[in-house]
């Protein structure tokens, strides 16, 4: 019988693909839309939008979503889900630690910062910190 090795939320290792399209990109255009990119995610704070896809940003860029894949892939070595969730967490970590939302819930939080629900925030602030965010908060909380 084989043993199972069971991780908290279902997380499984992320599995480095080979597509050719990534290197028929021109550099240029891989240069500008990585620029748009972050532009649209980080200081528009897009990823806070729960529907927010890469076929959406990809229409706004006026390219395709292999484009905006093999950039996002390149440049900030992830995917367009693991890229979102990350600046998701990053915000919801600031907020389980600030005085300012102390009286939020962490599902609350959760929702603000762009997810669909409790399950998908748990789960990707597990995988991306390493613990809980009821866990974080505990341990991040200034209390005096």
């Amino acid at each position: 019988m084989k043993e199972s090795t069971s991780t908290p939320y279902n997380i499984r290792e992320k599995q480095e693909k080979n597509a050719a399209y990534r290197s028929l990109i021109r550099a240029e255009l891989a240069d500008e839309l990585y620029d748009r990119i972050l532009n649209i995610i980080i200081i528009e704070k897009r990823y806070r939008n729960k529907d927010f896809s890469a076929k959406e940003l990809a229409v706004e860029l006026g390219t395709n979503t292999r484009y905006i894949s093999a950039v996002i892939n390149s440049r900030f070595n992830t995917n367009f889900s693991c890229l979102i969730n990350e600046y998701r967490i990053r915000e919801a970590q600031h907020k389980l630690t600030d005085k300012r939302f102390q009286e939020m819930t962490i599902e609350e939080i959760g929702k603000q910062v762009g997810f669909a629900n409790r399950q998908s925030f748990y789960a990707s602030f597990y995988r991306v910190v390493g613990e809980t965010p009821n866990n974080y908060r505990r341990k991040h909380t200034i209390t005096k």
